[in-house]
């Protein structure tokens, strides 16, 4: 009997990664990742366009090239014919957004529009549209809209319409050629199937839909600018669908990009961060998921809608069937250790690395180990990136309280670890403030899974056990169970989930002594998380403006 298969493929920051999935016993037989050719482009275009301060795009012709090479390549590692692959699921960052053509074209595929920043995608960390997320917020608030209390009462730079805004506002050329503003998961199901999908996953969290009530009125986008009136139904596709519906089957052009049987079943394109979950079998309410990567995500299920301040939003009826999804984030957790190696390590560190055959990071986690808790005499605040929940602002930044002349690199290291996990705290906190209950945590991600200290430090802080599934592609492998419920192999996706999941953990238990002092340096981390992010001192966003040549431009206290 032939075994049957499906595979998963995870579109993330830097790179895609497949995943080739036994749909009956679950085991991730191969995997394959590849990095994207032109990578996160922030200081300039391909022709050497320079980027304005906050930008951060993709070239989408890095996602199908990867497409065609993971898929491949994890059927050539395993020896499985395309016959054998029941079904394909894709995963995206998101909001990962690009302006296309009726027919899918993306607009910096024509030479009129190589040189123009707003024809490419904006990755969901691209942070140029703070103004236009800051102007929606007021609108929202003005007009009494409902709908904003899902999304923890402010619009993040990092979703959909304040993109788009971005775009009309900056390029309205752009803006009146593009036929759609469509999510990058969205735009790959298109080209795989030759059907558009706008599916509710992307939709919930990054474009103000819900399942119960729809899109905003025209009214609130006419509000906005005259010139969005229409914006749903037009450049934005008013049908929305839910994870019961699967995106269509293979086209010959998809069969073509993959390698795969064209009619091959295709799941509805989905978060990335929510896919994990069904690899972690969390399907019900309770779980809190915590994805520890290039950023941070937290995630858990509910049977109820509930309005929780600060948070990214919530999904029903687009991760599992009958469940909302509730989404909180950091905007940046491993590009901050990333950026401090590359910047403000010596030399002499990474000699000794070398001589002890290990790289940078290991050789200062080794370091960062031996230290108990506090005794850096350090604090930070983990908005390298701005800060995406609580205060959802990317004009805020971070900040290192405490150096002194002796102080080491190491030291330094391991306070940004622990910031990571009182940003994480702060969420977690959040959640159960506005009525979330949470049994249990499971981690997943590169980090979580090759960091111990890293996670002993954030059971540490959080005060409570933390498994850490085993999985390098926990996202790719959700994908592709998600694949194995479009392609009919199980009825429901929790059947699936508890079949396909991953079994094998790792748990870290709190250790009292350090919680005790973690819980000294949380409520100092609070402390400064008020002050810097809440409007007491804008000095952050003062000092933003300057940098930015407005240093006229006056901006609170």
């Amino acid at each position: 009997m032939l075994t049957r298969y499906t595979i998963g493929v995870d579109f993330g920051t830097l790179s895609g990664r497949a995943v080739l999935l036994n749909a009956e016993s679950g085991e991730a037989v191969a995997s394959s990742s590849m990095a994207y050719p032109h990578g996160v482009m922030e200081h300039a275009l391909p022709n050497g366009t320079p980027l304005p301060p906050q930008f951060a795009l993709q070239h989408p012709r890095d996602y199908i090239e990867v497409l065609a090479w993971v898929v491949r390549d994890v059927m050539k590692q395993a020896d499985v014919s395309p016959e054998a692959i029941m079904g394909l699921g894709i995963d995206f960052t998101t909001c990962t957004l690009l302006p296309i053509r009726e027919d899918g074209t993306p607009l910096c595929f024509e030479a009129e529009y190589e040189g123009e920043p707003h024809a490419y995608v904006k990755l969901w960390k691209h942070h140029g549209g703070q103004a236009e997320a800051e102007r929606t917020t007021e609108v929202a608030k003005e007009m009494g809209e409902g709908w904003l209390a899902e999304y923890g009462g402010r619009v993040s730079s990092e979703w959909a319409i304040p993109k788009i805004m971005e775009t009309l506002n900056r390029a309205p050329g752009v803006y009146e050629a593009a036929a759609r503003f469509i999510d990058a998961g969205d735009w790959l199901s298109l080209l795989l199937t030759g059907q558009e999908t706008h599916a509710a996953g992307f939709a919930s969290l990054k474009f103000f839909w819900g399942y119960d009530r729809g899109y905003p009125s025209p009214a609130f986008f006419k509000a906005l600018d005259p010139r969005l009136e229409h914006l749903i139904g037009t450049k934005i596709p008013s049908e929305v669908q839910t994870v019961e519906e699967i995106a269509g089957v293979l086209s010959v052009r998809g069969a073509e990009m993959t390698g795969l049987r064209e009619g091959t079943p295709l799941a509805l394109p989905i978060p990335d961060a929510v896919a994990a979950m069904p690899a972690l079998n969390i399907t019900k309410p309770g779980v809190l998921m915590a994805v520890v990567g290039t950023s941070g995500v937290q995630l858990i299920h509910a049977k109820e809608s509930l309005s929780i301040a600060g948070i990214c939003g919530q999904i029903r009826n687009g991760v599992v069937p009958g469940l909302y999804t509730y989404e909180a984030g950091q905007s940046a957790v491993g590009d901050i250790f990333d950026w401090f190696v590359r910047h403000c390590v010596p030399a002499s560190y990474y000699e000794a690395a070398h001589q002890e055959n290990c790289n940078i990071h290991q050789y200062l986690r080794a370091r960062a180990q031996k230290m108990r808790a506090g005794e850096s005499g350090l604090l930070a605040l983990d908005w390298l990136n701005g800060n995406r929940s609580l205060l959802q602002d990317a004009d805020v930044s971070g900040m290192i309280l405490g150096l002194t002349i002796t102080t080491r690199p190491e030291e330094i290291y391991r306070a940004l670890i622990e910031s990571t996990a009182y940003g994480v705290r702060a969420i977690v906190d959040a959640f159960e403030d506005g009525g979330l209950s949470i049994g249990e945590i499971r981690a997943s991600g590169g980090i979580a899974k090759k960091d111990p200290m890293m996670m002993q430090i954030y059971a540490d802080v959080l005060g409570r056990e933390l498994a850490v599934i085993d999985s390098d592609q926990s996202a790719a492998h959700g994908a592709a169970i998600y694949a194995a419920v479009a392609a009919g192999l199980y009825p429901t996706l929790e059947s699936a989930s508890e079949a396909l999941s991953v079994k094998e953990k790792t748990v870290y238990r709190p250790i009292a002594e350090n919680g005790r002092i973690y819980s000294r340096l949380y409520a100092e981390y609070k402390r400064l998380y008020d002050y810097f992010g809440r409007g007491e001192n804008n000095v952050m966003k003062r000092l933003r403006r300057i940098a930015e040549g407005e240093g006229n431009h006056e901006i609170g206290t």
